[in-house]
């Protein structure tokens, strides 16, 4: 190759023999990186083929790395697999961690026992037992020696996932179905009595677990509760549900 054509960058150098010669290397140089890129397209590009290929491959280079770096959207969990799950979960314990409408935190031990009956341990210095079973929810005052204040669990949203057969695909009953950072929230109610309030139920997939509800009572203060790796238990007692056995101990007898 001629020096002309090794300082071809050069504009002060150039002649027009250098250009004619400049011209010729460019389009031979061209025309070979296409014939080995696109080879197998079965075609013979022409020189400027090659930038437009160029200037599609950083056009879509952001697409594909925004693609790549986007997680795929979790699926949501059906309605139909949620009461199946509901349905199924008969015996159960979890810890919880709860956060008043005020703020206030408490932690405790939960247990359940479907259909009809849960158990809510409160830790020190809290001590409050709430107890679901025969129809009626019960509050017990650890620090009170009277009995416990009672309420129809027909009135409370937590009587939706108590139900003796939960069916969420009742149009009256959900009000609400999302996913929601990968989980699955539903919001439900009594379809007869929605001045009751609400409740949300969150669950994560893979497998499908009840991991936390949000209550919203009648008086609109939310009240979230969000269990600790909620586990079967097939050996909980049926006394850990009664209230009277509860009352009966706390008198001595």
């Amino acid at each position: 190759m001629s020096h002309t054509c090794r300082s071809h960058f050069s504009l002060h150098r150039r002649s027009r023999t250098s250009g004619k010669c400049d011209n010729r290397h460019k389009s031979a140089a061209l025309s070979a990186i296409d014939r080995l890129a696109l080879r197998n397209w079965g075609e013979t590009p022409g020189p400027g083929h090659y930038i437009e290929t160029m200037k599609k491959k950083f056009l879509l280079a952001p697409t594909l790395l925004l693609a790549m770096a986007l997680p795929a959207a979790a699926e949501i969990i059906s309605l139909r697999d949620l009461s199946n799950y509901l349905n199924g979960l008969r015996t159960a314990q979890a810890g919880f961690t709860q956060v008043n409408a005020d703020g206030s935190r408490a932690n405790g031990t939960f247990y359940i026992r479907r259909p009809g009956r849960a158990r809510f341990e409160y830790e020190s210095p809290d001590e409050t037992l709430v107890m679901a079973g025969g129809g009626q929810v019960a509050i017990f005052d650890g620090k009170s020696n009277t009995g416990p204040e009672q309420y129809p669990l027909r009135r409370t949203p937590l009587s939706v996932i108590l139900a003796r057969r939960v069916n969420l695909n009742d149009a009256d009953m959900v009000v609400g179905h999302r996913e929601e950072g990968g989980n699955t929230v539903v919001t439900a109610r009594d379809p007869d009595h929605a001045e009751y309030g609400n409740i949300q139920l969150v669950f994560s997939d893979n497998p499908v677990r009840l991991e936390q509800w949000i209550i919203t009572d009648d008086g609109g203060n939310r009240t979230t509760v969000t269990l600790d790796d909620l586990e079967a238990r097939n050996n909980l007692s049926s006394l850990l549900f009664s209230i009277p056995h509860e009352v009966n101990r706390r008198n001595g007898n």
